[in-house]
């Protein structure tokens, strides 16, 4: 990761809490931030979380163009179809940078979108996926896995966990290299890229990277961080709520580690041996403290973990390159931990 001095809006730093505190002046966003989220209070549209599902889920696939980076051509991409236990097909796109083969395979990142597992697919993830075959210079299979609340927990995590296992498969017939194999989601799909980090050890496959982009860890949403910033940064705490109550089967499914792996049934999942990370985290995001808390969790169990901070964002942010210039060394850093995972100069 570049160094970056910690007055850079938007920038990783290396303090140990960028949070906002009671009283810190909005100044510490980035201005770009802080002006989408003033057009954001002005619009006075009704939040995701006041619409029914479907509603909520063509109101998220309309928006999510609207502030991401414009897409990058690729040499290829592909819809394909993964068969799930159950008999259900489970979509998948996949993005090839150059031509593969057995003799020239390629890496292979798996990506899971975000969206709270109510909203979000690979269409709404498009630009991002595509940045990161392109510069990364590796396949990205963008899962679409099932979602709530048709699909409740742990309908989703079955999902990544047969699309993992499918990936190893098959990897030498999609041109990929199984040797060179990321994880990678952001928020909820973050949360699957780690549930699928502890099923890659249990089956013995060996994953170069969890990326984590403001990975959901936790049970239940009481960190400081959930608690300072319940409204006014684009992800509220009815929001999040509201998400899981599309998801969840019931509240006890809250302890399970594949939902909350940092503290699900009071200690987690079981990380010893898993693969090393990358876990972004934004100053802004009530998902804060919890990223910061699972790369804690890693290294104490003794896997590698990097974490980036940007203190002048919020969640989401991964998506506002459009709006918000700062973004981009965020995507700069992502992209150097993969290429540096898959062995890349």
């Amino acid at each position: 990761m570049s160094a970056a001095s910690s007055t850079t809006p938007g920038s990783p730093q290396a303090s140990s809490d960028p949070r906002p505190q009671a009283g810190r002046p909005d100044a510490a966003l980035d201005p770009q931030v802080a002006q989408l989220l003033d057009l954001i209070a002005r619009a006075k549209r009704p939040p995701i979380n006041a619409l029914d599902p479907l509603d909520a889920k063509i109101a998220y696939e309309k928006s999510a163009p609207i502030l991401d980076i414009a897409p990058l051509p690729v040499h290829h991409v592909q819809d394909l179809s993964v068969p799930a236990r159950d008999g259900h097909a489970i979509g998948a796109r996949l993005y090839a940078p150059r031509e593969a083969s057995w003799a020239d395979p390629l890496p292979l990142l798996l990506y899971f979108h975000g969206g709270g597992f109510t909203v979000g697919s690979p269409a709404s993830h498009d630009p991002l996926c595509r940045l990161l075959s392109m510069r990364a210079d590796c396949m990205v299979l963008s899962v679409d896995y099932r979602l709530g609340p048709q699909w409740r927990f742990p309908t989703a995590v079955h999902d990544a966990f047969d699309v993992l296992a499918w990936a190893y498969a098959e990897a030498g017939a999609l041109g990929a290299d199984p040797a060179r194999i990321a994880l990678g989601g952001d928020s909820a799909g973050g949360t699957l890229a780690t549930a699928c980090a502890v099923e890659a050890r249990r089956l013995g496959h060996a994953p170069v990277l969890q990326m984590l982009i403001y990975p959901g860890t936790c049970a239940r949403q009481d960190t400081p961080s959930h608690r300072a910033l319940a409204e006014g940064y684009l992800l509220t705490a009815e929001m999040i709520q509201w998400f899981f109550a599309q998801y969840l089967d019931q509240d006890s499914s809250r302890d399970d580690w594949r939902f909350a792996p940092l503290d699900g049934g009071g200690s987690g999942a079981d990380v010893a041996g898993c693969c090393p990370a990358w876990i972004a985290v934004a100053g802004y995001d009530p998902l804060h403290d919890e990223g910061v808390a699972y790369a804690a969790k890693l290294r104490a169990a003794g896997v590698p973990a990097e974490l980036a901070e940007y203190p002048g964002m919020i969640h989401d942010f991964f998506k506002l390159g459009r709006f918000v210039p700062a973004v981009g060394q965020a995507h700069d850093d992502a992209v150097a931990a993969l290429r540096g995972a898959f062995g890349a100069a």
